[in-house]
């Protein structure tokens, strides 16, 4: 085994330990005295450059991967499927007709029959318990709503906006990707809250793991990051690019 200093072996230890491979963070376990997270990264930075903390690393990985028979593609594989899977597929917002959308001359539109004359029921009972004549519904809309049509663009009654509807997908049969995506639900007092894992740390660790946070070290000890700024979408387009 490569020998290495113990403050050295703790960093590369530490650093290994970081599911992002943190060398600032890894720096800073070794040295706890160095507080600031610019001296860390500057630090951590040279450290990740000596030559013998890079071959104890580099055993240290290829051990791990023979032991789980995990290998860093299948890794890299995974974040970068979680960066590009789609949260349509679990939830999103839609759009659905209202009664009148497609109505007979828009007007309001039953599912069928037997909901209709359950209508017409409810309209006799209420009509018996007021002492009144019933108010019976038309069904001139005739039948066949289906609310997840899209909003009939010339609906006098919505304005071809419909309603809006939160939709939660059946978690059994999302994509392989959206159920990496996907990290559980949590029920609060306002309902129920859907968790995702993190798609911008994900696609954080695919360009790390690519080498693309190699950061360049100042004279004056700044980190000058090329990539600060870029939106994920650059981001995603310069690792498939590369």
């Amino acid at each position: 085994m490569v020998k290495l200093t113990p403050k050295q072996r703790i960093f590369a230890d530490e650093y290994l330990a970081t599911e992002d491979l943190n060398a600032t963070r890894a720096y800073k376990k070794a040295y706890p005295r160095v507080k600031s997270d610019d001296v860390a990264a500057v630090n951590g930075s040279k450290l990740l450059r000596n030559t013998k903390v890079q071959e104890y690393i580099q055993k240290r990985m290829e051990e791990r991967a023979k032991r789980t028979e995990i290998t860093q593609d299948m890794v890299l594989q995974r974040w970068w499927d979680i960066a590009n899977a789609d949260p349509n597929e679990i939830i999103h917002i839609r759009r659905v007709c209202c009664r009148h959308c497609f109505g007979i001359n828009h007007q309001y539109q039953w599912r069928d029959e037997t909901e209709y004359q359950q209508a017409v029921q409810a309209a006799m009972v209420i009509a018996k318990e007021q002492s009144k004549e019933p108010v019976i519904p038309s069904d001139s809309g005739g039948y066949g709503y289906d609310r997840l049509l899209r909003p009939h663009p010339k609906c006098p009654y919505c304005r071809g906006e419909g309603h809006e509807e939160i939709h939660v997908e059946d978690t059994r049969y999302i994509g392989t990707k959206a159920k990496l995506l996907y990290a559980g639900v949590k029920q609060t007092q306002s309902g129920v809250e859907i968790k995702f894992r993190d798609q911008d740390k994900a696609l954080e660790n695919v360009a790390r793991h690519l080498g693309m946070f190699k950061d360049k070290v100042e004279v004056s000890g700044n980190i000058n990051n090329p990539y600060e700024g870029l939106s994920t979408d650059d981001l995603k387009k310069l690792i498939n690019d590369g």
